[in-house]
């Protein structure tokens, strides 16, 4: 089954000027004139046409190649009786075949739900279990994780130079942007990591902010421009489904390694194929600064480097002036989370030198507010944007109140020309090298461990990954080490959540007035700092 050939020409209705609009009651800040579905995008592939669009190793896939691709996935997903709205659960690393696979899900009018490839066994067993989906489409090493009788489909895109170009983007004929176009997993306090449901009006607000403010909205390019782009984070997570639809939007060369991040790979990359942007976590760029090759390798046309997903010290912004100067005064920052779709604020360049550690004015259609909390030094941030989330997908509670506000957790304020800063953490999260850890999870699963009678669970500052995850754990009756716990772990918890850090006593741990495990007294037992 295909799909039939529509106008192709993209959209161009872009605008600037922002009006307030009501959503349910909830008056947003939102552009006058803006696109409504995902499936929109597609068309631009025609714009930019055998322009080189996705590399990795050996393989080259233009825009052209990916937009037969997309249509043929899509009929080949229609042919299995998907159907627009149904949910299809994407567990698999990244690859052209990822990439092929979400635009396919999305031109159908499903939902792509993007499951994380370090998910253990259990973890997708209750991921699928949570969404239903009518199909899922795994690699190889996703495909070992599903439980018996998952119906599948063919994880593989056709990415051969043949067959139609262009297809139906209509996502069965919808504009309604409220529609749910994505669902992305976060971790929640509540320790199983959360399902966060992004609607069409979702994503593509938060590109138009992105483009709107870095003067790259479509009637601002031309088929002349573009940039290469390394990609070394998840495409499952929302800085990976930003940057697909910012690089289909302008024309974007992505360049990802073929597996596992390796700084030597990298660099070599950013030479060969001149890379001129790369966004990444903190740990991948200290790991790329001390990687001796840093010293002989071109990397002088890497000219914008946006580091986020975890804490950003001044230390590593002076050594990235100092290792990669081609970035100099072009290094980036800003604060989101998935819950709000992504970025919320931005600071350039110049403002990241000029306020280390600051992290940038809100974004156009951005309201902050900020909400005292007794005990705290300083008020937690609230967010107000037409980026945010529907909801969590299976759950009542949410983080967003009536009037439209999220509750961050975060802990901040704002200077007196606009710009915010974090000052600490409401919720209980740790964040090792970009990747959320519920340390409520980590415990959960400790406590199932026989002999285990006590556990509580912190993350302590790491030079290279900001935080590792330690473990602070009561054992009675067989004597238990680190070795045999991590054992025990590895097979319920994702890799990067099995602690790395271990304290390991009979005597009980110290508790508060509450007879809570006292969090803040854990430090004093073994000689690790504090975060």
């Amino acid at each position: 089954m295909t799909t039939q050939p529509q106008d192709s020409s993209p959209p161009s209705v872009w605008g600037e000027q922002i009006e307030v609009t009501e959503v349910r009651g909830v008056p947003y800040r939102m552009y006058a004139q803006r696109p409504r579905r995902l499936e929109e995008l597609l068309t631009f592939a025609d714009r930019w046409g055998d322009r080189l669009h996705i590399v990795q190793g050996q393989r080259e896939v233009t825009f052209t190649d990916l937009r037969r691709a997309v249509t043929a996935k899509a009929g080949q997903l229609q042919a299995l009786g998907l159907r627009p709205g149904q949910y299809v659960l994407l567990l698999g690393w990244n690859s052209p075949d990822w990439v092929v696979n979400f635009w396919a899900c999305v031109q159908a009018g499903a939902i792509p739900v993007l499951a994380n490839g370090w998910w253990s066994d259990n973890e997708v067993a209750d991921a699928m279990e949570r969404v239903h989906p009518a199909l899922t489409l795994a690699d190889a090493h996703g495909r070992a994780k599903l439980p018996p009788g998952s119906a599948t489909a063919p994880w593989e895109a056709d990415l051969r130079n043949d067959g139609p170009a262009s297809g139906n983007a209509s996502g069965g004929g919808s504009r309604d942007e409220e529609e749910p176009a994505v669902v992305i997993f976060t971790s929640g306090t509540s320790g199983k990591p959360k399902a966060v449901l992004l609607s069409h009006r979702s994503l593509l607000a938060g590109l138009h902010m992105l483009l709107h403010v870095s003067r790259r909205l479509p009637h601002q390019v031309d088929e002349t421009s573009g940039d290469v782009g390394l990609h070394t984070g998840p495409l499952f997570h929302i800085g990976g489904v930003q940057t697909l639809l910012r690089a289909l939007t302008v024309g974007s060369t992505l360049v990802m390694p073929t597996g596992k991040y390796d700084p030597a790979e990298a660099l070599e990359l950013i030479e060969r194929y001149r890379v001129s942007r790369w966004s990444a976590v903190p740990t991948m760029v200290s790991r790329l600064l001390e990687h001796p090759a840093v010293q002989t390798r071109d990397v002088r046309s890497l000219r914008s480097l946006t580091v986020g997903g975890a804490p950003v010290h001044v230390e590593l912004l002076e050594r990235i002036r100092t290792g990669l100067p081609g970035a100099d005064a072009r290094v980036p920052t800003g604060f989101g989370l998935t819950e709000n779709g992504g970025q919320a604020t931005a600071a350039s360049g110049r403002d990241t030198a000029e306020r280390p550690g600051g992290l940038g004015r809100p974004l156009p259609c951005v309201e902050l507010s900020f909400l005292a909390h007794e005990g705290l030094p300083d008020p937690e941030i609230l967010i107000r944007s037409p980026t945010q989330m529907l909801g969590f997908l299976g759950e009542e509670s949410s983080p967003i109140d009536a009037e439209g506000w999220l509750h961050t957790g975060d802990l901040g304020h704002l200077d007196d020309d606009g710009h915010l800063w974090i000052t600490g953490r409401r919720k209980d999260l740790i964040i090792r090298g970009g990747e959320n850890i519920a340390p409520v999870a980590v415990e959960r699963a400790l406590m199932g461990i026989p002999g285990v009678v006590e556990a509580a669970v912190v993350g302590v500052p790491h030079p290279d990954l900001g935080e590792e995850v330690m473990a602070y754990v009561v054992t009675e009756g067989e004597q238990q080490t680190p070795d045999s716990l991590s054992a025990a772990l590895r097979g319920t918890l994702s890799s990067f959540a099995v602690p790395t850090r271990w304290h390991i006593q009979q005597e009980p741990l110290p508790t508060n007035h509450a007879g809570k495990v006292d969090k803040a007294a854990l430090p004093a037992l073994a000689d690790v700092p504090q975060r």
